[in-house]
């Protein structure tokens, strides 16, 4: 049995949303399933050592560049040659779209599971993929993503950047894919001197490399904390992985770190600034901290400025305690 599963959205956060999805499909068929999915989603870094995962095929479409290999007309028949040499017997395909469909049919996939199609408006991106599930495999699934990691790669990390048990080690996932997603260097700073107060504290800064990201990441280091940082930035994300897995908790957006700390098992503070709430309390490994004054959050909230430094501590002290 060969069975495929389709998973197109962007970002790594969705890869991880999506994970134990695919992975109730594997253990249903007692088979492992090869997916469909974007570069940008890091599947080979994140994936590597998942034993429900046999192969990852890169979708080469709406990434930054244009008119990569599966875009428009010729990409969609590129694709359906690209999938025809695999013999899929199944596929399962997360989203409501006909191309997908088609390309699906095109390539000689016997079984179609689909979501109901021309349905993406307002689609919430767990409740949908359970509902599928359910409604296809009589599944029933939670909404807890697990990535698993060899712990010879934790020990090694552990002993290559000299992580001591002695010390609270801390994520500070300091970057995001948007400027309102980012919150300032001055909350990152404050809670760092609430946390150093009372524990003997390391903080690991997890971030990317645009110039605004680098700008956050610059006035934290010229801090009073800088001693006891270390950047992440200029470190591979599956060497980066093991030492996210090292830490007691982690403080970061609402971004890749967040979702890959929350499936490493690691007790994770979100700060929601702009986004909506699901995506920092879908794992119950996620504690969201949201701006003040606000009763939720959505995409217009634009409350980045509004994140409290004391109750980002108060939220660490009762995680830790």
């Amino acid at each position: 049995m060969k069975i495929l599963a389709i998973q197109n959205r962007m970002g790594i956060g969705d890869m991880v949303i999506f994970l134990p999805f695919i992975e109730a499909i594997a253990k249903k068929y007692n088979y492992p399933v090869s997916i469909l999915v974007k570069e940008n989603s890091k599947a080979a870094e994140i994936l590597h050592d998942n034993k429900n995962i046999k192969e990852i095929i890169i979708l080469s479409r709406d990434n930054k560049n244009k008119n990569e290999k599966h875009d428009g007309l010729l990409g969609s028949i590129n694709l359906i040659n690209d999938l025809k040499k695999y013999n899929f017997d199944e596929v399962f395909i997360f989203n409501s779209s006909l191309r997908f469909y088609l390309i699906s049919k095109l390539a000689k996939i016997n079984k179609i599971h689909q979501y109901p199609l021309f349905q993406k408006k307002n689609q919430h991106i767990v409740k949908a993929a359970q509902d599928f599930l359910k409604k296809k495999l009589n599944l029933s699934v939670e909404s807890n993503p697990t990535i698993f990691l060899d712990q010879t790669k934790v020990t090694d990390a552990k002993k290559e950047y000299n992580i001591s048990d002695t010390q609270t080690n801390i994520l500070l996932g300091i970057g995001g894919s948007g400027d309102t997603k980012r919150i300032p260097a001055k909350t990152f700073i404050k809670f760092m001197e609430y946390c150093s107060n009372e524990e003997n504290c390391r903080f690991f800064l997890a971030t990317g490399n645009k110039k605004e990201e680098l700008e956050i990441l610059k006035e934290i280091m010229e801090s009073s904390h800088n001693s006891k940082c270390l950047p992440l930035n200029n470190i591979k994300l599956n060497e980066t992985l093991p030492i996210i897995k090292n830490c007691k908790i982690s403080i970061c957006n609402d971004s890749s770190f967040s979702h890959l700390s929350a499936a490493l098992n690691i007790p994770t503070i979100v700060l929601m600034s702009d986004t909506p709430l699901l995506y920092g309390n879908y794992s119950p490994k996620m504690h969201p901290i949201i701006p003040d004054g606000e009763n939720t959050v959505a995409h217009d909230t634009l409350g980045k400025e509004k994140i409290n430094p004391k109750k980002i501590f108060e939220k660490f002290k009762d995680i830790l305690n």
